[in-house]
């Protein structure tokens, strides 16, 4: 479809006046979360853009209480599956169980079944349990028996990992983060904010309820308008030399991180930095995307789809410093 001025315009004006529920959202959820304006961001582009979030971090960083928090401010269905060595897919995402007053088998649907999951560390589970969530990641639909059952709209899965313990845990696959739009490396907060959350914490702030303040309407009409931004296709080349310049680094005069690159992004990466960078537009209340919009999340799409070779690792370079070495090299349109 081509744009006129006049319709970017418009388009403009409808974002700037359907993405105002983006500030309540984000004053609602700060209430109860103090600092990770960037962990929430994350987790709106993944929601606005249909994608699933994988976030790594220490304990204690408020993983949890983020997600549960966008739920209760959505009113949308939310439910947690602590990941463990012995959980089995029936755990995940139901079963069929039999009915001795009726004589027939019921369907006994599991936690899968809600608008946000939060599958924490799903690195400590088996690659079979791995794969049922991922499957139903991908296909939004889970079979029980001889039927299918479909999952409800929106649905959210926002996996956590563990990076301090290996003993123990099955990592996943590379062929499976790849599943998620965004792997979110999640920081500690700062000394300022640090304090706020010990004085709201002793206080006993921290029970306070997240009050809805967005209808699920509003989400589905933002998802929509969110893909109906303009990307002009000088962004849309920006964004392929970016994911060319992983595979084919030499092509791009960036001959020096061919022996350190095994392998470069899918096409599922163009794809999800072309979404991502939507939904960041919407975020900044904008109808169109900019370069800053793909730049500032490249490091949270491509992390976890470059591989390493052992050279880099004996280097100690690490995917981040690529990124950064790629983004300086590609000129910005």
């Amino acid at each position: 479809m081509l744009y006129t001025a006049e319709d970017i315009r418009q388009l403009n004006n409808k974002i700037q006046y359907q993405a105002a529920f983006i500030d309540r959202l984000r004053d609602e959820v700060g209430r109860v979360i103090i600092g990770q304006h960037q962990m929430l961001d994350r987790l709106l582009i993944g929601l606005l853009s249909n994608g699933h979030v994988l976030l790594e971090g220490v304990p204690g960083l408020a993983k949890t209480l983020a997600i549960k928090s966008l739920s209760q401010a959505i009113h949308a269905k939310f439910s947690r599956i602590q990941f463990t060595p012995d959980l089995l897919p029936a755990d995940v995402i139901g079963t069929m169980i039999y009915n001795q007053q009726k004589h027939e088998f019921v369907v006994r649907k599991g936690p899968i079944f809600a608008n946000f999951i939060l599958a924490d560390e799903i690195n400590r589970a088996p690659a079979k349990v791995q794969s049922a969530l991922l499957e139903a990641m991908q296909e939004k639909q889970v079979t029980l028996g001889e039927t299918s059952y479909k999952l409800e709209e929106p649905f959210l899965v926002l996996a956590t990992q563990n990076p301090l313990e290996q003993e123990g845990t099955y990592p996943l696959p590379e062929a499976q983060q790849d599943r998620f739009i965004m792997k979110v490396i999640v920081d500690y907060p700062t000394k300022q904010e640090e304090q706020l959350i010990i004085r709201q914490n002793v206080q006993g702030a921290q029970a306070q309820q997240v009050e809805q303040v967005v209808s699920m309407q509003e989400i589905t009409q933002a998802k929509e308008l969110a893909r109906q931004i303009y990307m002009d296709e000088k962004v849309e080349h920006y964004i392929l030399d970016i994911v060319f310049a992983t595979r084919t680094p030499e092509k791009y005069k960036l001959e020096k991180l061919k022996p350190l690159i095994a392998y470069g992004g899918s096409p599922r990466a163009s794809i999800n930095l072309a979404l991502a960078a939507k939904a960041n537009a919407f975020l900044n209340k904008r109808g169109y995307v900019i370069p800053e919009d793909v730049r500032s999340i490249s490091k949270d799409v491509l992390r976890h789809r470059i591989g390493l070779t052992y050279e880099a690792e004996a280097e100690s370079i690490n995917v981040e410093n690529l990124i950064d070495e790629i983004l300086k090299v590609i000129p910005i349109p």
